[in-house]
């Protein structure tokens, strides 16, 4: 089968839409297919590389670094037609996305659109707080018309399903969790040795790690992390230890602000941005993984945390019905007021208690391996192309 692949957004930026559509375009190759990627580039012209295709956008530093492209081209246009495409995998409401419908329209072939994200709980990066009703209401209805042009629909958890039900779509839904390696995070003598490394250069050898993992964005609640370790810390006294962000991001300074206010500058750290090569080690550094966002339409992070078997505490959220269950496979927390007690409990778990619960959130992901994707994400694709005949 050959199949194009259409985002905004790709490897090597990291972000949950880069980091699905590389892994779907790294599968469906491995897998026999002819898979293309369609998406931006920092160049002036139109590229075409390693089954990429890159198509000149402008970087919008307002959009958090969102680059725009055109909603067509004329020469990626004819690089596609003359690839014989059976599907066209749209990833991006916006301009690629566009482009993608667009083409598909003029080859007659089915396209398949994946929600990812949901805009809503992002307009403040364009309105700023202003007209954001009027900008809630403008996504609502570019999603409506994005599925009305679609064959087939994608959606990676119930929770977007239950949005898209809400704003009145009647369409069949398929919800398709995206799936990634799970190998990559079980570690050879090698990188355990590099991730051990990096904990002693972290100066944090003797300490217990609480990894934050991921963009450093506003919608990523970080904010309730940082004021929920301070209460612990105030309530518990404790020296063992240290909170630490790996990622980069347009709320990073907001929140070095905010440790230096709570005066607990001395206890959390700041990594920055790193390869996503490195990321398995820096989850195998790490003793416990914190999340409080509630923007996510699946949350690869916890489930990459979950393959690196390092136990989640994380603020409960629809979308983790599926993936988390409460001190069965992972832990839950409410707020900044009930965070110190449920991080102590853990803290203090027995050992062989704490390697239980590992052990079913290993399980737990079995549904979200690459071979369970790649027979859903191939049952949507056939029934695209006989709907379309």
């Amino acid at each position: 089968m050959n199949i194009a692949l259409f985002s905004d957004t790709y490897y090597p930026e990291i972000n949950g839409v880069a980091t699905s559509v590389h892994s779907l375009f790294l599968l469906l190759n491995k897998m026999g297919h002819n898979c293309y990627v369609v998406t931006t580039t920092n160049s002036k012209f139109t590229t075409f590389k390693d089954k990429v295709i890159g198509i000149p956008g402008l970087t919008l530093k307002q959009l958090y670094g969102y680059r725009a492209a055109f909603i067509f081209n004329e020469k990626a246009f004819k690089l596609l037609k003359s690839l014989n495409l059976d599907v066209i995998h749209v990833n991006t409401e916006f301009g690629i996305g566009i482009f993608g419908s667009t083409v598909a329209s003029k080859l007659d072939i089915p396209v398949v659109y994946t929600y990812h994200t949901m805009y809503e709980d992002y307009t403040y990066y364009a309105t700023k707080g202003y007209f954001d009703r009027f900008s809630k209401w403008a996504i609502r209805e570019i999603s409506r018309s994005n599925i009305a042009n679609a064959t087939e629909i994608i959606v990676p958890s119930q929770k977007t399903e239950i949005y898209f039900r809400s704003i009145g779509i009647e369409k069949t839904i398929n919800i398709v969790p995206t799936g990634f390696d799970f190998s990559r995070f079980k570690l050879n003598d090698e990188e355990k040795e590099e991730s051990l490394k990096i904990k002693e250069k972290l100066g944090l050898s003797d300490k217990k790690v609480l990894l934050c993992l991921g963009r450093i964005a506003q919608e990523k609640s970080f904010d309730v992390i940082i004021k929920g370790y301070k209460n612990y810390l105030d309530k518990y006294k404790d020296d063992k230890t240290v909170l630490v962000f790996v990622g980069a991001g347009p709320d990073e300074e907001n929140l070095k602000k905010l440790v230096e206010e709570l005066n607990i500058k001395d206890r959390v750290i700041f990594v920055g941005k790193v390869k996503l090569d490195y990321v398995p080690l820096y989850y195998h550094l790490a003793d416990y993984f914190l999340n409080a966002s509630i923007s996510e339409t699946q949350g690869l992070t916890f489930m990459e945390a979950m393959a690196a078997r390092v136990p989640i505490l994380a603020r409960f959220d629809n979308n983790l019905i599926n993936v988390l269950a409460d001190k069965e496979t992972g832990f839950f927390f409410q707020d900044t007021d009930d965070f110190p007690d449920k991080l102590n409990e853990i803290l203090n778990m027995k050992k062989e208690d704490l390697e239980i619960i590992k052990d079913n959130a290993l399980k737990s992901i079995e549904p979200f391996s690459e071979e369970a994707f790649y027979k859903n994400i191939m049952g949507v694709y056939n029934r695209a192309i006989r709907r379309n005949w």
